[in-house]
């Protein structure tokens, strides 16, 4: 009987569990739902933000600008130069893979880099690296919320202030990126300083028509509208990618705990299976016992 008790409480154990699985991987759809219309909606922005950067790069020459890579920020500074590396994760786990394949891309980023300086958005990933070798410049967490314009124009302000002040001298991101709804992978690119060609590449990756360069003119000069420009196209590219990551994680999640609940599923009824068996036997232990005891009285 005890073993039969034991095999109950497991049971009762895996439906709880079921239970959880269940609600959040309905908790992780509707989130994910969410975090694909913004990115949707914001996408066309970000996208024609992306073409006229492209414009102004391809023409504006030898503009001295310190968002151009020979600007140099903090050329005459003394101090080694740095780069910085936006990693964005979670800020909670049971998202499968998601947060190690992140973790792990920025890793691999940051051997390649001189003197990497880590500013890290999320709780796991703050976790993970606080034993790496990369020092941590800053760390910021949005609870599990979806960010928005304010949260990325705080982000951008941040590093393009920071990189005009000559604390690193490039900075990258490092995200998830959404392919489709069964495809995500991590995915690192330069934030600054810009760079036409490699602009032009990532115009071409995302579907878009190979660009033209043209020529325009600028009042009141080149540099006034591309120092203008910079930071909006710099705070785009920061935006979509938090809301990519969100989405990501959310899909990440919930295909997780579809899993999980498919896992629990299949304990369960072999827990079911197991409990009717132990039960039959523990049942025919009993008539067995009756019947030997009848058969001594009669006896």
């Amino acid at each position: 009987m005890a073993n039969l008790r034991d095999v109950q409480l497991r049971m009762r154990a895996v439906r709880q569990t079921l239970q959880v699985t269940k609600a959040m991987n309905l908790i992780a759809t509707s989130k994910l739902r969410k975090g694909r219309r913004v990115l949707e909606d914001t996408e066309p922005f970000f996208t024609r933000i992306q073409k006229s950067m492209y414009d102004l790069l391809s023409c504006v020459g030898q503009v001295d600008s310190a968002y151009f890579p020979r600007a140099g920020a903090g050329a005459g500074s003394t101090a080694p130069p740095h780069s910085a590396v936006l990693v964005i994760t979670s800020d909670k786990g049971l998202a499968g893979g998601y947060n190690a394949n992140v973790c792990r891309r920025a890793a691999a980023l940051c051997e390649t880099l001189r003197n990497p300086l880590l500013i890290i958005i999320g709780a796991v990933g703050c976790r993970h690296f606080a034993r790496s070798p990369y020092k941590t410049l800053e760390s910021i967490s949005f609870k599990s919320r979806l960010p928005d314009l304010d949260d990325a124009k705080s982000i951008t302000d941040y590093l393009t202030s920071q990189y005009l002040w000559g604390i690193f001298q490039e900075a990258h991101i490092v995200y998830t990126h959404m392919y489709s709804a069964v495809k995500t992978a991590p995915e690192a690119r330069q934030i600054v300083p810009l760079d036409a060609g490699k602009l032009q590449e990532e115009i071409a990756r995302s579907g878009g028509e190979k660009r033209v360069e043209l020529r325009f003119e600028y009042e009141p000069s080149a540099k006034a509208v591309f120092d203008a420009l910079a930071p909006f196209y710099i705070k785009g590219v920061v935006y979509g990618a938090l809301v990519e990551a969100y989405a990501s994680e959310q899909n990440a999640r919930m295909a997780a705990m579809d899993e999980a609940s498919k896992n629990a599923q299949k304990m369960l009824e072999e827990l079911q299976l197991h409990y009717n068996r132990v039960r039959q036997a523990s049942i025919t232990q009993e008539v067995t016992e009756i019947v030997s005891g009848s058969a001594a009285l009669l006896e």
